[in-house]
């Protein structure tokens, strides 16, 4: 399975999907979604599940790797960029915007994508791409541990996504 974004070039982020782009929500976290592209997925998939994260926030957060999009039960093989925001057919689950260190956003402004906006220095992000065999029993709202529950045991094929974005 490979998995490409026209939003991610020469391993960079392109600014418009974090702090350096246009759109933001009433809180300032950055909404315009990353577009993907999913090619020579296993013939068995019946659907995909992507989180993106930051493990260069550990540090940052004191502990944790800061989620920035959770999503499953996508049926097709490309989002387009802004998706996370009008896309009705899959479901969302909380990023770390909701966190005490996230200013607690709310839950329902909290089950898009929330772009990149690194405090310190350059971040690597990580765009983790499942196939899975089945759609998963997951709500918008659901979090990270319940996602990785869900996919246990449906795994077909993973892939991931590298992108440097810097301070903004």
């Amino acid at each position: 399975m490979n998995v490409t974004s026209t939003g991610i070039i020469d391993n960079t982020i392109q600014d418009k999907f974090g702090g350096r782009g246009t759109q933001f929500n009433e809180n300032g976290i950055p909404t315009c979604s990353l577009p993907i592209k999913i090619e020579n997925a296993p013939k068995e998939t019946v659907s995909f599940a992507l989180v993106l994260e930051d493990k260069d926030a550990y540090p940052v957060t004191g502990g944790f790797v800061w989620v920035h999009w959770l999503a499953a039960n996508i049926t097709r093989r490309e989002l387009k960029e802004n998706e996370s925001q009008k896309a009705q057919d899959f479901v969302q689950g909380n990023n770390s915007w909701t966190s005490i260190q996230g200013n607690q956003q709310s839950k329902a402004l909290s089950c898009f994508y929330g772009g990149m906006t690194p405090p310190d220095r350059a971040h690597i992000y990580e765009l983790h791409v499942f196939a899975l065999d089945k759609l998963l029993e997951l709500n918008n709202g659901f979090f990270l541990n319940e996602l990785y529950s869900k996919m246990e045991g449906h795994i077909l094929a993973q892939f991931t996504l590298k992108g440097s974005y810097d301070k903004v």
